[in-house]
């Protein structure tokens, strides 16, 4: 099988069907969100294909030709409404969004990334095109040892870059790496710079210098710490790594808040002329607080709404792109039951179309075997599973690029969420998230364009609080990045109704679905 076939692919044909009336209430619209597009061909059975990585004996046999049938009446309470697509786009969404980030710590001493980890490979493929940054709070406290001997706490050497580049060679992704600026000085943080450079240069997206800079006054320098004393060390630490690597692409200033008091004014300044990308953190609550419950993860999250207006409006001077280089749902880790059930993968979902809305060029999603927010679990170098929340990056992945096209949702005090993607061929591909627990949405979407045919994929899931369970069409993610058959509950959907530009389907409680329209 080629390496174009890595990608998993649905399709399904849906013959032209007379839509039953209209709703005819009124309609209240209330703005929904923005969405991503894949331009997927739209073909007469669904097709399992292989991951880059080892494939099991189930994922090898024969595609399945599977029979269309309507998508199931849900069992849950019923709410019908209504959207609209606009025809207008506001912005993009980019290749290379998708990202995942990790602690260099780990990095270092887990033997994670490495040449002969093709599990962990395919469930990086599977995701498409995306960014790893080496990143996190032990930045640091690692320094750059030249002579040695690699898989060293407190230390990187060359061994492990070398490591890290058979890794990203089994990999369509890009890197983000960060280096020590808190207890390091410019000529190691130079020297690993040339050396990273010189091993992994052609799959570079930049160096970030220093994490989490802003709260420092905490740990490392407990006086006389401030904006003008980070600036004044960044400065001599990107001095010293350009003129070392000349070709040193430098972005920042990966500082963990603070947008209005930190980030904005270095990037307006006259640092942000030395950077090519604005990185900045952000997760959506404490995970040692009463407040980091399923509920809240999935409530409204005005505050990642509200940081994207104030991130595009620092590099509108600089026309520079931002991306939230390090991100996921509860601090310290996450909430256990929380960060790592069913709620975090539609969380995710809406988590990075906000961004995308935004106009934030990308996201790293936090991980590690330590942590409950994250997408694979790996104990050192061994990959246990993917998670619950990497099923909403895989279901956010499915929509692909494209432009985005605000909607507007006719259902208000309804936990749900709308968001549309124009394909480069002009398709639409429109995700909706359903939160509510105990009521499905019969929604009729006005494309604003002739709909000629359209087919849907639903993940799912058995309750907001389960860590188990959750399937994309009826199928699981296994530990290499292949799908294997699920239940027969996962044959394809078509929608219940299409006519002109409308067209209608379900989205049951607690579930996400994407719909395909041509």
């Amino acid at each position: 099988m080629s390496k174009s076939e890595t990608n998993f692919i649905f399709d399904v044909v849906r013959r032209l069907a007379p839509i039953r009336s209209l709703p005819t209430t009124s309609r209240r619209t209330l703005l929904g969100g923005l969405g991503a597009t894949m331009a997927l061909p739209l073909l007469p059975a669904i097709t399992l294909l292989e991951s880059a990585s080892t494939v099991t004996a189930e994922a090898e046999t024969t595609p399945q030709s599977v029979p269309i049938r309507p998508q199931p009446v849900p069992t849950a309470v019923q709410t019908v409404a209504t959207a609209q697509i606009s025809t207008t786009a506001t912005s993009v969404l980019p290749n290379y969004f998708m990202g995942l980030s990790y602690e260099k710590g780990d990095f270092v001493t887990e033997l994670l990334f490495t040449g002969s980890n093709l599990q962990l490979a395919g469930l990086f493929n599977r995701l498409g095109n995306g960014v790893l940054r080496i990143g996190g709070n032990s930045v640091d406290t690692t320094v750059w040892n030249a002579n040695g001997e690699g898989n060293t706490a407190g230390q990187v050497a060359p061994a492990d870059i070398e490591n890290l580049a058979q890794f990203m060679a089994l990999t369509n992704w890009k890197l983000l790496y960060a280096l020590n600026l808190a207890t390091s000085t410019p000529a190691l943080a130079a020297a690993e710079a040339a050396y990273v450079q010189s091993v992994l240069g052609n799959v570079l997206l930049g160096f970030e210098i220093g994490n989490e800079p802003d709260e420092y006054g905490l740990s490392y320098f407990p006086t006389g710490w401030n904006l003008t004393a980070f600036e004044t060390l960044w400065e001599q630490f990107r001095s010293a790594i350009v003129e070392a690597v000349p070709a040193a692409v430098i972005t920042g200033p990966a500082t963990a808040g603070n947008i209005t008091t930190w980030t904005a004014p270095f990037v307006m300044g006259p640092n942000g002329g030395q950077i090519a990308v604005l990185t900045q953190h952000y997760y959506r609550g404490n995970g040692h607080s009463v407040n980091a419950t399923v509920a809240n993860l999935v409530s409204a999250d005005n505050t990642i709404v509200a940081d994207c207006v104030a991130l595009k409006s620092s590099v509108a001077g600089v026309k520079i792109p931002f991306r939230f280089a390090e991100t996921n749902s509860y601090l310290y880790g996450g909430s256990p039951g929380v960060s790592n059930a069913y709620a975090s993968a539609l969380w995710a979902i809406d988590h990075l179309f906000h961004i995308a809305y935004g106009g934030g060029s990308g996201v790293n999603m936090q991980g590690g075997d330590d942590a409950y927010y994250t997408p694979i679990e790996n104990d050192n170098s061994v990959i246990v599973q993917a998670q619950p929340e990497y099923y909403g990056l895989l279901f956010f992945s499915l929509a692909g690029q494209g432009e985005l096209l605000p909607t507007k949702f006719s259902v208000a005090n309804f936990n749900a969420t709308i968001y549309a993607v124009r394909t480069a061929t002009g398709g639409l591909n429109i995700v909706m998230v359903n939160k509510e627990v105990f009521q499905s949405l019969k929604i009729t979407i006005d494309c604003n364009q002739q709909v000629n045919a359209a087919d849907l994929i639903e993940l799912q899931g058995s309750s907001l609080s389960a860590t188990s369970g959750q399937t994309i069409q009826g199928y699981s993610v296994t530990v290499d990045g292949s799908f294997i058959p699920g239940p027969t509950s996962g044959l394809p959907y078509a929608p219940e109704n299409i006519s002109s530009s409308w067209v209608t389907c379900y989205v049951p409680a607690i579930s996400a679905v994407l719909l395909r329209v041509s």
